[in-house]
């Protein structure tokens, strides 16, 4: 008798039915890699790594200089003369161990040397490190090592600003300014305000209510040393905001001004300077738009610019629109002021490179723009007419590397100059200041950062791509190669099974705009399995997601750790993402803070997993932190079909609630001016001209209703920058539309997360694991680093 003569038709379905069942359970719960994970955190990368940065430290005025490197043989101190092409050991490393050794009766690792606070001391034209507190000066010429004296009687106190020549000290205390004398055996305060008060400070920490001792001070000396300003604001009318420490013996309340998009109270700024012969001040002469900035929040350089002298000083002053800029010449003893040009740029300016260069104290000067739609350099003259367009071509001037005055040559950062190649990585030039000359001196295809010495003869280029480890090489003002100096060795990451990620290029979602980013795979990848896929997203606009260089740390080595779970990540750019493309795409966004960076996103994916038969679309994630945090929940609720969970950290979810900066500059403020009757100091009715200024962003909440996936909220309980409540309005939203979602409060943290972050990283891993792979966690235990 067989099998099937004993069971009925009926039976044989549910069997069958049964059967099928353990069979997509089986291939639905996937078993996720936290060991792989595990391997691959940034702190285990960079424990298998060394260095991956070249720092040179040039010696003033001079063609040599020296830096600091890591590899599998230990730390290594190098010396370079750049102008005879020579690079050596900057001492012997075992006979180094040998000395310190005998001063400290206690052996020395050759290999890793613990010599802190290493550096040269220009003055006494030698080496200088510490061990145990004790300083060391090292002669590199004879190769000696002299013993010297404890360094705690030179330690510099955190509340003194010191002038240049070290012979002032700026402080404050109870809001007012204050300086000393620094050779004063019996410090005697000279107390230079009697006006300062919470909120309207010289102190840097101006909501201080507590302390009566020197604090630091908001004091900014000049080259000179003939005077200090201070850029003065009052945040007396603006409102407070309160986050809570619920760690403290008794729960702390902690308050701080706030200014959020549209607020009528504005903090207001003014720029005072103080002589110090004199020991009098001025206000320089500012005011002109109603709540206008001077320098500030996302300038280039802070926005205030000195020169050799304390003649005058420049400044950037903005209106609240972000739309007008004025390039101001401040007399710093009169307190006039002179607009040596104005400029204005729709719908906002590009502050972040913004920079005014200052050429022989005014003869003349270096001006960014963006007037053709692209950043350039401009040259104008000392009354602020424009003499000529300096760089030419249709691609973005970044930083300012160098300016050779004799020469009359710049160094300077491009992006998108060089054909078919991505126009995210920083490539560096050389121009005339007539305009002559282009030239690029960083020929290689990845991403490039420069050193340069005081002659302007030579520089250190270090370079790479995510999937390019990092070089660094010696070369001269015209591109050419000196020395090659470093190169990353990735041997014992390779050993351990690591695999670089990928780079790609897709169109974003009007089919024509070329957007970048970054792939990151399994290192245990099968080219014939199915993964989800998942998005870590942040919208920009200042920067876009995916790493431009070779990275092993922050986001890049969370992204890098979360595929070794057994994910496809990927991380990509949108139109409105970034500041170094031109100038439309960079300010797509404008007037859509919450949207605009979504289509393409998913258009990006969707893409990717035409092109990719291992991509699978049915399972999409998407994660961010901070913009971030709110791009990745207002992805989920605005397109439900295709993105199935999300893991939103610190979301700016609400940005009417999240800082006036941010919000108004890239969403948009509108100001309208009416006329107004009031009532003047003689009791008379006048008319006056009174503006006002409002801004209404769309928020996440608004989308509640649409959740359909799962959703993992996280927010520090102390975050002064991202308020907590962007995060309890979507949760108030949420739970008024009955919908389940999961949350998680760290208290203490702030925005970072600080403490948590190891913890927070595992999170991530298991909520995707959970909800995309179908891996349901029994242990308690997270597995947390020491």
């Amino acid at each position: 008798m067989n099998l099937r003569s004993l069971l009925s038709p009926l039976s044989i379905i549910v069997l069958l039915t049964f059967i099928t069942f353990l069979s997509g359970t089986a291939q639905a719960q996937e078993r996720p890699n936290f060991e792989l994970a595990e391997r691959f955190t940034g702190d285990n990368m960079q424990k298998m790594t060394g260095s991956t940065n070249l720092r040179a430290n040039w010696i003033e005025d001079q063609e040599q200089f020296w830096y600091e490197w890591e590899d599998a043989g230990g730390t290594r101190w190098m010396y370079v003369d750049a102008a005879r092409q020579q690079v050596r050991p900057l001492f012997d490393r075992e006979r180094m161990a040998a000395e310190l050794s005998e001063e400290f009766n206690r052996g020395f690792d050759s290999n890793n040397l613990e010599l802190r606070g290493f550096d040269y001391d220009t003055d006494r034209e030698l080496f200088t490190f510490h061990v145990d507190s004790i300083e060391f000066k090292y002669y590199v010429d004879n190769n000696q090592l002299v013993k010297g004296d404890s360094l705690e009687a030179e330690t510099r106190e955190p509340w003194a600003t010191y002038s240049p020549d070290s012979t002032w000290i700026a402080f404050a205390r109870e809001h007012d300014l204050y300086v000393m004398r620094a050779d004063d055996p019996d410090s005697n305060e000279i107390r230079l305000t009697e006006d300062g008060e919470r909120w309207y400070s010289f102190q840097a920490d101006h909501g201080d209510t507590t302390s009566t001792e020197r604090l630091r001070s908001r004091a900014n000396w000049f080259e000179d040393s003939e005077k200090l300003y201070v850029k003065r604001q009052d945040w007396r009318d603006v409102d407070e905001l309160w986050v809570i420490n619920n760690l403290e013996e008794r729960p702390e309340l902690e308050t701080y001004k706030y200014a959020m998009p549209g607020e009528e109270d504005h903090y207001q700024d003014e720029i005072l300077v103080f002589d110090m012969e004199s020991k009098e001040h001025i206000r320089l002469d500012t005011d002109k738009w109603p709540d206008q900035s001077l320098g500030g929040a996302y300038f280039s350089g802070g926005g205030i610019f000195e020169t050799e002298t304390s003649d005058y000083l420049y400044i950037l002053r903005r209106t609240r629109t972000w739309d007008e800029i004025d390039v101001l010449k401040a007399n710093t003893t009169t307190g006039e002021v002179e607009v040596l040009w104005s400029e204005t740029s729709k719908p906002y300016f590009n502050t972040r490179y913004a920079q005014l260069a200052i050429i022989n104290e005014g003869e003349e000067y270096i001006w960014w723009s963006e007037r053709t739609g692209w950043g350039q350099l401009y040259r104008y003259d000392s009354e602020g007419n424009m003499r000529n367009r300096i760089t030419t071509g249709h691609f973005m001037v970044g930083d300012i590397a160098a300016i050779d005055t004799t020469a009359q040559t710049i160094y300077f950062q491009g992006y998108g100059a060089e054909e078919d190649r991505n126009p995210y990585h920083a490539h560096y030039y050389k121009v005339n200041f007539d305009g002559s000359g282009q030239q690029l001196v960083t020929p290689e295809n990845a991403n490039h950062s420069v050193s340069m010495s005081d002659s302007r003869r030579y520089f250190v280029d270090s370079f790479s791509r995510p999937d390019l480890p990092p070089k660094a090489v010696l070369r001269d003002n015209r591109g050419r190669e000196v020395l090659q100096l470093e190169e990353t060795d990735l041997t014992r990451m390779f050993d351990a099974g690591y695999n670089l990620p990928e780079l790609f290029s897709v169109k974003a979602a009007d089919g024509v705009t070329d957007l970048y980013g970054v792939m990151w795979k399994p290192s245990d990848f099968d080219p014939e399995k199915e993964y989800p896929v998942i998005s870590y997203v942040y919208p920009g606009p200042q920067v876009e997601p995916y790493p431009r260089s070779f990275s092993i740390g922050g986001s890049a080595a969370r992204a890098h750790a979360l595929s070794q779970v057994g994910f496809v990540v990927v991380a990509m750019g949108n139109r409105g993402g970034s500041p170094l493309r031109e100038k439309w795409y960079h300010n797509y966004g404008h007037g859509n803070l919450r949207d605009y960076a979504l289509a393409d996103n998913r258009y990006g994916i969707e893409q990717l997993g035409a092109l990719h038969s291992y991509i699978d679309l049915d399972r999409v994630g998407i994660y961010g932190h901070s913009g971030g945090g709110f791009m990745s929940t207002a992805a989920l609720l605005s397109h439900p079909d295709f993105f199935k969970v999300a893991v939103s950290s610190a979301g700016n979810h609400d940005n009417n609630v999240y800082n006036i900066w941010w919000s108004e500059v890239h969403h948009g403020v509108e100001a309208k001016t009416d006329s107004v009757t009031v009532t003047n100091e003689e009791g008379e009715e006048v008319k006056e001209e009174r503006t006002t200024f409002s801004s209404r962003i769309p928020s996440n909440s608004e989308l509640a209703s649409n959740l359909q996936g799962r959703l993992l909220l996280v927010h520090g309980e102390m975050d002064n920058n991202v308020h907590p409540a962007n995060t309890y309005r979507l949760a108030d939203a949420l739970l008024r539309e009955g919908k389940r979602f999961d949350m998680m409060i760290f208290p203490e943290a702030r925005h970072g997360f600080g403490r948590y972050s190891d913890y927070f990283e595992r999170m991530l891993w298991d909520y995707f694991a959970e909800h995309l792979m179908g891996y349901y966690p029994t242990e308690i235990d997270y597995n947390l680093p020491d």
